[in-house]
């Protein structure tokens, strides 16, 4: 179970907290979804939840036990907004060993597998996958850490209709193994296979039932 009690962000520069004293749990293999504006504080959210920001007052507990950054960047694995503009990899399997050159076949095939790319040839260029592959390919990259928290930052911004419910079918049947946290300003789609859902604005989150979401 994922906890977050009275979590709050405050830089130093800004006039005002971006996140309020943020309140929040979500059980395994759920996909919990935070909807609201641009400026409202949800990639700011992630970066906390992914240990590349430390949060200025408040707690993050997996599983009753609290954790710091350094336990975050373990635990987490992020998915950037058009993460096909951080591609470094000339190759699928250049990419998907970036870091982890130890990465056997079975281990590459089975992360491919799972987000169905594994009929592709392992020689492909990320640059000349579509738009939905790559988004899977990044998925990819972060399920081959074997993260216990999957993080997504705006997952369908960008594609096509065709791709984004590709991508929302996707997201459903990863739920099933691993625990999601999207944030998206657009919910439309996702909030149909949520099982919990928050509106973050200006800082303050509060819960809303997924079926009210249109």
């Amino acid at each position: 179970m994922l906890y977050l009690k009275k979590l709050t962000y405050h830089p130093p520069a800004a006039p005002t907290a971006i996140l309020k004293s943020i309140n929040l749990e979500l059980a395994p293999q759920q996909l919990g979804l935070v909807i609201g504006p641009s400026g409202s504080g949800k990639s700011t959210l992630l970066e906390i939840l992914s240990g590349l920001v430390e949060s200025t007052a408040g707690e993050i507990l997996w599983r009753d036990q609290e954790l710091t950054s350094e336990h975050l960047q373990q635990l987490a694995g992020l998915v950037f907004q058009f993460p096909e503009r951080h591609f470094c990899g000339g190759t699928i399997l250049e990419e998907l060993r970036l870091g982890h050159p130890e990465l056997g076949a079975s281990r590459v095939q089975e992360a491919l597998k799972e987000v169905g790319l594994d009929h592709l040839s392992l020689d492909t260029s990320p640059q000349s996958l579509s738009g939905g592959q790559q988004r899977r390919l990044a998925l990819a990259v972060q399920l081959i850490r074997q993260p216990h928290l999957l993080l997504l930052d705006e997952p369908t911004a960008g594609l096509d209709w065709s791709m984004r419910r590709q991508l929302v079918n996707l997201l459903a049947r990863l739920k099933t193994h691993w625990t999601l946290f999207v944030v998206s300003h657009d919910a439309s789609e996702l909030a149909a296979i949520a099982d919990r859902c928050w509106h973050l604005d200006r800082g303050e989150l509060e819960a809303v039932e997924p079926a009210l979401i249109s």
